[in-house]
């Protein structure tokens, strides 16, 4: 049966298996051999990075026609407000080389599952931070920190929580979880698993200087 790794990617760690100073690859991680990773994360983010020894099922987790749902867990400077929400979830956000499909986005608590990062991300003292959940089925160049961007709140951390069903669940930072599945099926629901954040009350007014 085909082999897939889940792996919780720490924040620097490059999305390969050769070496690349000063960077760890993930080969300091992952010893299975004869396996390549699904798509990619970049170094500065966090969080769910899927690998396999199986060409169809690499293409099934990566061909944009099967619109697996990639769930992220967003720190951004600043709270959004209903019109920043808005236009991340209507699509249609202008990045350049392209436009947006719809998302769903909305402000969280702190995830529970989160774990310190090193180095810490930024903080100013004049300026909160606020978490976001944020889901597409895209997969652009750092496009969930160009969304972030574009409507006024940048991207202070990344974590990709979930693929399609495949989630973090279980799996500590720089560790790996290693199931047998079909060839060509991956579960692509809504993740509901218990590490998901509640969504935040909705709050008044909040002025960012």
């Amino acid at each position: 049966m085909p082999k897939l790794i889940l792996f919780n990617k720490p924040y620097g760690v490059i999305c390969q298996f050769s070496p690349s100073p000063p960077h760890q690859c993930l080969a300091d991680f992952i010893t299975v051999k004869d396996v390549y990773a699904a798509g990619r994360l970049d170094t500065d983010s966090e969080g769910l990075l899927l690998l396999t020894d199986n060409g169809a099922l690499q293409h099934k987790i990566t061909d944009p026609k099967h619109k697996l749902v990639k769930t992220y867990w967003v720190q951004v400077e600043g709270i959004p407000d209903e019109a920043a929400l808005a236009a991340l979830r209507q699509g249609g956000l202008d990045l350049g080389d392209f436009k947006t499909q719809p998302a769903e986005a909305s402000v969280i608590e702190q995830p529970e599952l989160v774990w310190p990062r090193v180095p810490p991300i930024r903080e100013r003292v004049a300026i909160p931070t606020s978490w976001l959940e944020i889901k597409i089925s895209e997969g652009k160049n750092r496009q969930v920190r160009r969304m972030t961007a574009k409507v006024g709140y940048p991207t202070l951390r990344l974590i990709r929580y979930a693929i399609g069903g495949y989630t973090l669940d279980g799996i500590e930072l720089g560790q790996i979880q290693t199931i047998t599945v079909a060839p060509v099926h991956v579960p692509n629901p809504n993740p509901k698993a218990a590490g998901k954040p509640k969504q935040r009350g909705r709050r008044g007014p909040n002025k960012v200087r």
